[in-house]
């Protein structure tokens, strides 16, 4: 009879544990390590997503540091951005048998020219070994699940010259676009994943507004940024003067006094 190592023995059963992911008894050949993550987003959007991945159930084993137990996709999202990406299920990793957990995702939309001329939230995808039946997704016939979020530009101003930034702000939803209360999320357990398809869908808000209250004020075709005490005040709150407004500086060099038109 062979006499196998432990580390041989805890490789074997993990084998055994990624071929046995469904329910039934025994193993099936066919079934696949991976499932496909994907994306319908506004024009201009894009994601980047961090696969993690942890000890397998039953395994005592640890990956030194914690190296290499994530894996990136559309990290330079700028430069090169795919809609789809092929994440698998089991990885092994400093001898370590590791299963996904969760899925890290960031969304995020530039507006304007510069580096730093854009505005990012996030989303979360989580696979725990249980999950409770009123917070599994499900899938359809042709094995895809899909969750939906709205995202919304919410606008300031910043410095002296107030230069117009925007923040997003991206929310959970129905099908129906009915918002819900946190950021997108969609759960699911393993034995759900094997080649399927697990779609996020965002639509983008009709209209922006203000990042905080009380310091623009609406008006007929836009929104005009409270004065304050003048430039040097950075809050610039309107404090019931909605008759003193100060300029602000779009990011493409423009002097404007109304939100989104520039002239009135």
């Amino acid at each position: 009879m062979p006499i196998f190592s432990s580390q041989a023995k805890s490789t074997l059963k993990f084998a055994a544990l990624a071929c046995c992911i469904t329910l039934i008894t025994g193993c099936a050949k066919s079934q696949p390590n991976t499932f496909t993550f994907t994306a319908d987003l506004p024009p201009n959007f894009a994601y980047k997503a961090i696969a993690e991945y942890v000890p397998a159930k039953g395994e005592t084993c640890t990956v030194p540091g914690g190296r290499n137990t994530a894996v990136g996709y559309n990290m330079k999202w700028r430069e090169s951005y795919t809609s789809n990406s092929e994440i698998a299920m089991y990885r092994t990793v400093s001898g370590c048998p590791l299963v996904i957990s969760r899925i890290k995702l960031e969304i995020n939309s530039s507006y304007g020219k510069e580096r730093g001329d854009f505005g990012g939230d996030f989303a979360t995808v989580v696979i725990p070994n249980e999950v409770e039946e009123k917070y599994k997704s499900g899938f359809n016939e042709a094995g895809e699940s899909t969750f939906y979020g709205q995202c919304q530009w919410l606008f300031r101003t910043s410095g002296k010259p107030r230069i117009l930034r925007k923040i997003l702000d991206c929310k959970s939803a129905e099908a129906n676009g009915e918002l819900d209360r946190g950021h997108p999320f969609s759960a699911y357990t393993l034995d759900q994943l094997p080649g399927k398809t697990v779609k996020m869908k965002i639509k983008l808000a009709d209209e922006e507004k203000p990042g905080w209250g009380d310091t623009w004020v609406k008006v007929v075709g836009g929104w005009k940024r409270c004065m304050g005490k003048g430039f040097e005040d950075q809050d610039a709150y309107c404090f019931g003067n909605h008759t003193d407004f100060s300029t602000f500086k779009m990011v493409d060099g423009r002097i404007c006094t109304i939100y989104p038109g520039c002239t009135e």
